[in-house]
């Protein structure tokens, strides 16, 4: 059994030695520790292999010795901004209103402008949230004061409680329950602890982790307002193609009177995607709701339990009976991206599908021996696929599918128009590349599949349909 501590601990020699001889006593083993004094002054992540017996003393014996976090939440780092007018001793009452509040300095910063005013950024050590706005008043009668925003500010002012007020913030622009934020805090720490190994700065991997749940948060409700736009293929058959600003497209072919869904995105769209849905789909209620995913990735498939069937490959297929019970699916098992990837599935809600809604189909080929390899065939109405299988080069299991009669492909993440992302697309999709080092499992591979695609596309123009950013018209002469 495994299980991530998260400890406070001491800035004094022997401390982890301490930590250490608890669980050597107790015969556990360590497989992992993260410390990084210049993040977190006190915050030491380990993760422990042991008995639950075993682990349940360690739990005993850390708090026993004060290293387990527990009311951590109650305090916090306000970071607030007066400006002072630039004349000696100025900032003389602002530090008295400090003291008659009792609040701690943990950081101060000030540097004159030339102008007639200075202003001094203080970060305060607050154990009671309460008497902040309190004290903002009484500080608003000595001269202009603000907040500013932790995770906009481009320093780290104060280091010793980093990684609670770094997720805390994450919290409450997500919504996220006590078990999540748990969970977030282990997968932030381990993402930043991968990279790090990587030469990556540990802050660029918090403020890339804060852009993006930020993306997210600020693109629900009445801010979620994907590009549609329909794609006629034939007299019978269209195609609606829905592209939110984070995620995957979500796909829909209409052909002689039946409805197909390609990919659908993130789960904490639900709502958005089904009032999107009932208005390009009236005629979808009380019909069988079937939808085709690409491949396993949480931002194509955190839709799919909401449909009656999932179509997928039988590598797919695999990935997600493992998520559903509670393995690891093939990103998680690349230790580079796990970290996102359990990031991802915490701040937009992903709930595995159950095995029981998915179809495998076609041939399942284990080590295909060429770029793309055809499986099979697809026919949804007038539509006729030949079905392609990548080597796996963004992610084993993927698939492509190519209509030669009616010019239409399909390329889920293998093939996307780069060009035709919308501003928002583009800032998201730049998040995934930092956090995961790359978004394909080898990108040689998927270079190379890339390639294999437009070369298999015969005489003709061809509407291509990637699981991001706009159709891409493309012409292939005889």
């Amino acid at each position: 059994m495994k299980k991530t501590y998260v400890t406070s601990m001491p800035d004094h020699i022997g401390a982890f030695l301490k930590a250490s001889r608890c669980f050597a006593s107790l015969n556990i083993n360590i497989t992992r520790v993260s410390y990084n004094k210049a993040v977190d002054t006190h915050t030491l992540f380990i993760d422990a292999e042991g008995t639950e017996e075993q682990l349940k003393m360690a739990d005993e014996e850390l708090e026993r010795i004060g290293y387990l976090q527990e009311n951590s939440d109650r305090s916090s780092i306000v970071l607030i901004e007066f400006c002072l007018e630039d004349v000696p001793g100025s900032v003389t009452n602002v530090l008295a209103l400090i003291d008659r509040f009792s609040f701690n300095i943990s950081y101060i910063s000030s540097q004159e402008n030339g102008t007639a005013y200075q202003l001094f950024k203080m970060g305060l050590y607050v154990d009671d949230m309460d008497k902040v706005s309190e004290f903002l008043a009484e500080a608003q009668k000595l001269c202009r004061v603000r907040v500013i925003d932790y995770n906009s500010y481009e320093k780290v002012y104060d280091n010793s409680i980093f990684y609670n007020t770094y997720v805390m913030g994450i919290k409450q622009m997500m919504g996220l329950g006590e078990s999540e934020v748990r969970s977030l805090l282990v997968n932030v720490n381990l993402a930043m602890q991968t990279l790090d190994e990587q030469g990556l700065s540990p802050y660029r991997t918090f403020d890339s982790i804060s852009k993006f749940a930020e993306l997210l948060s600020v693109s629900r409700g009445e801010n979620f307002v994907p590009r549609i736009s329909t794609h006629e293929v034939s007299e019978n058959t269209r195609i609606v193609l829905i592209e939110p600003p984070c995620g995957s497209n979500t796909i829909i072919i209409k052909s002689k009177g039946q409805i197909l869904f390609i990919d659908c995105g993130y789960a904490c769209y639900k709502d958005e995607m089904e009032r999107i849905i009932n208005k390009e789909v009236p005629e979808l209620d009380g019909l069988k709701k079937t939808v085709l995913v690409t491949h396993a990735d949480v931002d194509h498939c955190g839709l799919l339990p909401m449909f009656d069937e999932v179509i997928a490959s039988k590598k797919t297929a695999r990935c997600l009976e493992n998520e559903f019970n509670n393995k690891n699916g093939f990103r998680e098992e690349n230790p580079l991206h796990k970290p996102y990837i359990n990031i991802c599935k915490i701040l937009t809600n992903y709930s595995p599908v159950s095995p029981e809604k998915v179809t495998p189909m076609w041939a399942d080929v284990e080590s295909p021996s060429e770029t793309l390899t055809q499986i099979g065939f697809f026919d949804f109405g007038e539509m006729h696929f030949e079905v392609y299988e990548g080597k796996g080069g963004h992610l084993p299991g993927e698939i492509v599918l190519i209509d030669y009669t009616n010019h239409v492909a399909f390329t889920g993440d293998i093939f996307i128009n780069v060009h035709g992302l919308t501003p928002e697309q583009a800032e998201y999709n730049q998040y995934a590349p930092i956090l995961m080092t790359s978004v394909d499992t080898d990108p040689r591979l998927c270079a190379e599949e890339r390639r294999a695609i437009m070369q298999r596309l015969g005489v003709g123009k061809w509407q291509i349909f990637g699981a991001h950013g706009y159709k891409k018209d493309y012409a292939v002469n005889a």
